[in-house]
């Protein structure tokens, strides 16, 4: 795909994202890593349902500018999940009301801040990593998502909201709103006593979708060990 159609899925994907409601005013950002090792990001107090193709930033593989308006602060955050996650090629990062209030919560692992829910849940966004507050921008972010040690394709930012990769940005797009909705559906039925996915019902996912859970590289690292 062209520069110019890339440009234009980012403005596209931004407006559906910013017309729903899962990312309000000026907040959010998305990325996408191009083939030379560059990347195209939104700009910096830019909304997601106004963007102009022409204008999104351009940078070069060093994270350098080299065209657009000035990217988003959030550059180090987007930068430590592209090294650690290899296969990303998108990156999608929203302040979606439940996926925020879902990190404020004092009982959420922050190895797996959501239970398994639905198997949408688990294909899209996989498992969620919840990683302490930082203020927006700090550099300090990245080293929090470097630890992580690229397990995890989604992670929430406590009192911030999801960032979320994907192989293409509509994969991005899709495991953010899979993400969204399931932190919606824990805030409906905390302290009613869903019943969640089995172990087993897991292990069949798993197995016949080729997931790659955290949770499961654990178990299976310890058995190789």
């Amino acid at each position: 795909m062209s520069e110019t159609r890339l440009r234009e899925e980012i403005c596209r994907y931004g407006r559906s994202l910013f017309e729903r409601g899962l990312t309000p005013g000026s907040s959010g950002n998305i990325s996408l890593r191009l083939g030379d090792g560059g990347w195209l990001v939104t700009p910096t107090n830019a909304s997601l349902g106004f963007l102009d193709p022409a204008r999104i930033s351009r940078l070069n593989a060093q994270g350098q500018l080299l065209s657009g308006d000035k990217p988003t602060k959030e550059i180090p955050l987007h930068t430590a999940l592209y090294e650690t996650r290899g296969s990303a090629r998108a990156i999608v990062h929203l302040h979606s009301t439940h996926a925020v209030a879902l990190t404020m919560l004092p009982e959420i692992d922050p190895r797996a801040a959501l239970p398994p829910m639905t198997p949408y849940y688990l294909m899209r966004a996989g498992e969620t990593a919840l990683v302490p507050y930082h203020r927006p921008g700090d550099p300090a972010v990245a080293d929090a998502i470097r630890g992580l040690s690229g397990r995890y394709s989604s992670v929430l930012l406590a009192n911030h909201g999801p960032v979320v990769a994907g192989d293409s940005l509509e994969a991005a797009v899709f495991a953010t709103e899979e993400l969204e909705e399931t932190a919606k559906l824990y805030l409906l039925l905390r302290n009613l006593n869903p019943r969640y996915l089995t172990p087993a019902q897991v292990e069949d996912l798993v197995k016949t979708f080729g997931l790659e859970l955290p949770s499961h590289q654990d178990h299976e690292d310890h058995d190789h060990g």
